[in-house]
This record gives C-alpha cells, sequence and structure tokens, in this order.
C-alpha cells in the first residue's frame, strides 16, 4: 500500500485532500513550511504527520502530490521525479478521485465556499459522502454516496475535473493577474460547462451565466421569476432568514439559513435546486437550518460588547456582501471596516470599486496591501485607496487599540492575506487594557 505525501499540506485544499484520503483508509503524510496555519489544527487532530521540507521526505514506493504554489525546482519535486514516484500536481489527483463518486463541483467567483460548506452540511446529515471545502475542511467516507468539492477558476485547474453535477454561483472578473477580462474568465467558465456530465445548477440572476451553453440540462436559480427555483417572500428575524422556495411558479416549501444577507439565501437555493434535481426529501434539505457557516466566512467572537467578525472578503463584490449582511443582523450597530487588500493586481485593478464598497460601512480602517508572492509591488500603496475613502485611516499592526473606542460595533476584519493578525493584535491589547 503506498503512502501519500503532501508537498505543502498546509494549504487549504491539500489540507482538506489529505484528510479525505486519511478518513478513506489510506496512509498519508506531508511537509511544510514552520509557520503555524489554521489549516493544520485538523491535520493534528487526525495524527497525520507535518514534515519540514527535506528531500529525504520522498521514497521511491510513495505517491506525491504536490500543492500548485510549489515550482519544479522545490527540493522535494526534484527528489520525486529522480526517484521516478507516482507525481500529481493537487487539481490533478483531485479529478481522478473523484470519478468514484457521483461528485458535485462547486464553481463561481463568490460564494463558493460557503454553498460548498452547506451542500456538504445537508448531504452529511442524511448519506455517507466526502467532501473537500476551500476553508481547510476535508472529511473522507469509505461508502461516500456523493463527492462535494469546490472547483477553482485560478489558473484554469477547475479544467482538470470532469464532475457529474456543477453548481456555478456567478462569473465575476477576478485573479486580473492570470484573466485578462470578463470574457476570458467567462470562456472558463464555459469551458468548464463542457465537461460537465449530469446537469448544472446555475444562478439566472447572473448576467454571464444566462449565456452558458451546455450539452447538459441547466437548472436556474435566483430572486428573478424567470428562474426554475425562486425564493420569494424573504423574512429576516434574530434566527437568521426565511424564505418560500417556488419550483417552475409552483409553491414548493419554506427553508431558513441562519445566514443573513441575498448571497446567503442564494447559495442555499442552489443547495435546494441541486437536491431536488437528485430526489431528495425537502424535510431533509431542511438541514439548512443548523449550518454554522465554514471557516473565514462571517466567523463571529463577542469582545466585551463588540462584535467581531473575521470574513475572507477580497474582491469588491464580496466586500459589499460581508457589509450587507453585518447590517441585516446587527441593523441597529455601527459597522467598521477594517480591511487588508489582497495582491497589488487586484487592488490596482478594482481601486474605485473597493472604495465604493467600503463606503458602506461607517467607518474604514486599511491595512497595507498583502502582496503575492507571483508579483513585485509595483507603485501602489495603500494610500491611494486611503485617497478615494473619505474619513478612512491606517491602521497599524502595534496601534490596533484606537478600535477600542467602538463600543457596540460591529468590526469585520477583511482580507485573504494575514488580517487575522491584526484582530489578534486587537484582542490582545484589549485584554491589556481591561486589565
Amino acid at each position: 500500500m503506498t503512502t501519500y505525501h503532501f508537498i505543502g499540506i498546509k494549504g487549504t485544499g491539500m489540507s482538506a485532500l489529505a484528510q479525505i484520503l486519511h478518513d478513506s483508509g489510506e496512509n498519508v503524510q506531508g511537509s511544510d513550511v514552520d509557520k503555524r496555519f489554521f489549516t493544520q489544527v485538523a491535520l493534528e487532530e487526525k495524527n497525520i504527520p507535518i514534515l519540514p521540507f527535506s528531500e529525504k521526505n520522498i521514497k521511491e514506493d510513495y505517491t506525491i502530490i504536490a500543492g500548485n504554489a510549489f515550482s519544479d525546482e522545490h527540493v522535494e519535486i526534484k527528489e520525486a521525479k529522480r526517484l521516478g514516484c507516482t507525481f500529481y500536481r493537487y487539481h490533478e489527483f483531485l479529478g481522478e478521485w473523484l470519478k468514484q463518486y457521483t461528485s458535485i463541483a462547486i464553481t463561481g467567483a463568490h460564494g463558493k465556499t460557503s454553498t460548498t460548506g452547506l451542500m456538504s452540511h445537508v448531504l452529511d446529515e442524511t448519506f455517507p459522502i466526502s467532501y473537500l471545502i476551500g476553508d481547510g475542511t476535508g472529511k473522507g467516507h469509505v461508502d461516500s454516496e456523493y463527492f462535494v468539492f469546490e472547483a477553482c477558476e485560478y489558473r484554469r485547474h477547475f479544467l482538470n475535473y470532469e464532475p457529474d453535477y456543477a453548481i456555478m454561483t456567478n462569473i465575476d472578473f477576478d485573479h486580473p493577474d492570470y484573466f485578462t477580462s470578463l470574457n476570458d474568465v467567462f470562456n472558463a467558465f464555459q469551458s468548464m460547462a463542457d465537461q460537465v456530465k449530469k446537469g448544472i445548477i446555475a444562478c439566472g440572476d447572473d448576467e454571464q451565466l444566462q449565456q452558458i451553453q451546455a450539452k447538459v440540462p441547466v437548472v436556474y436559480y435566483g430572486f428573478g421569476d424567470t428562474n426554475d427555483f425562486q425564493a420569494q417572500n424573504v423574512h429576516e428575524s434574530e434566527e437568521g432568514t426565511t424564505f418560500d422556495v417556488f419550483v417552475r411558479n409552483t409553491y414548493y416549501d419554506t427553508f431558513t439559513t441562519p445566514l443573513f444577507g441575498d448571497h446567503s439565501v442564494l447559495n442555499a437555493l442552489a443547495v435546494i435546486a441541486m437536491c431536488h434535481y437528485e430526489d431528495i426529501k425537502a424535510e431533509d434539505i431542511k438541514n439548512i437550518s443548523s449550518f454554522q457557516g465554514v471557516k473565514r466566512r462571517f466567523s463571529e467572537k463577542k469582545l466585551g460588547n463588540q462584535v467581531l467578525i473575521d470574513d475572507y472578503a477580497h474582491h469588491p463584490k464580496e466586500i459589499t456582501a460581508t457589509i450587507d449582511s453585518a447590517k441585516k443582523k446587527y441593523p441597529n450597530k455601527k459597522i467598521i471596516a477594517i480591511f487588508q487588500p489582497h495582491t497589488f493586481t487586484r487592488t490596482k485593478t478594482f481601486l474605485q470599486e473597493f472604495a465604493d464598497s467600503l463606503s458602506d460601512a461607517d467607518q474604514v480602517y486599511l491595512c497595507d496591501i498583502f502582496g503575492s508572492a507571483r508579483e513585485d509591488s509595483g507603485k501602489l500603496t495603500i494610500e491611494d485607496l486611503q485617497n478615494l475613502i473619505a474619513d478612512s485611516e491606517i491602521l497599524e499592526l502595534d496601534q490596533t487599540e484606537v478600535l477600542a473606542e467602538y463600543q457596540d460595533s460591529v468590526l469585520i476584519f477583511m482580507g485573504a492575506g494575514d488580517i487575522q493578525k491584526f484582530q489578534e493584535a486587537y484582542e490582545s491589547a484589549n485584554n491589556a487594557i481591561q486589565h
């Protein structure tokens, strides 16, 4: 029996995939840098060995799975090639693995992690399933009926998959370091649609997705009345959001999600449409109401009379959705946005859109741009964004205690870099103030 060795096991997709193979009875280990990541907690709980990088980790009879972040010059990859090990990149291996199951790929510019989490939760309550969520969560089952996984469009990686079903949440211009235009992104999704084997569940409120051509049935969901699955009579309460679902204009049932915001209703609607298509009973689909959310998506904690929210939002539309959720959940509190832009290319491309979306908050703090290893800094600075947002301020890591003045408010820490360190610094500073 081979051992699966993951090069870069702390990556979100890699960590989840390692957990799936481990749960499915395989021997799993991996290597990574020494820095601590939130993804390694689950690996440690399952006693999956995490080693420092070294060519000594590689043995001839191992199957090697390498993260996409590592070049062919990496010491372990070079050793694996030298020994002639069976070698896969992450997305290549995943494309092979999912062929054993009824696979559901969840893709889109925004909302895929939350929707993957919700789909996994609902199916997991009823069937033995496997799932891979982009927040680093993975679960395998020897007798899985379904395999639910997040499929990313970046560098067209999702074209390595031929899923039975695909849920497409939206098409939007993101990753400007790779895609050249919205049209380029659309073409990638169209290529993905061509590879789906049984059916596509797509958001019909998204103009781009309305143009998708497919050889399989396309079922549309959304708020618009032309959709096959439509949400009506949306009501918010302290418990969350309740809405009626109409299937081709006929009332089907009423559902509740514990989350807030229109995007949360759309994510739930995608899951309802997918389950309905697979003849899963409405009573089982209602497990939507016990969904706890995924990591780094509107993750809340209380600090005194403040609510702190950690969120992965790193695109203007995601920022708008996150602030909208906070306003709906906490209509009587001030919303303070603390935002760290992720990559210089994205910040430059969407500079004005970032300013517009952040301006929905009552007060804005900006943290230095988190650069990517794939780009140089260029001439752009965080002050370029600050100049476009009235009364916004730059937040330094050693001065987070200024946030303490916003009593009885909601503080949203947003970004895809290391924005969490600002929240951690503030919590530490706040504890010091209390004592």
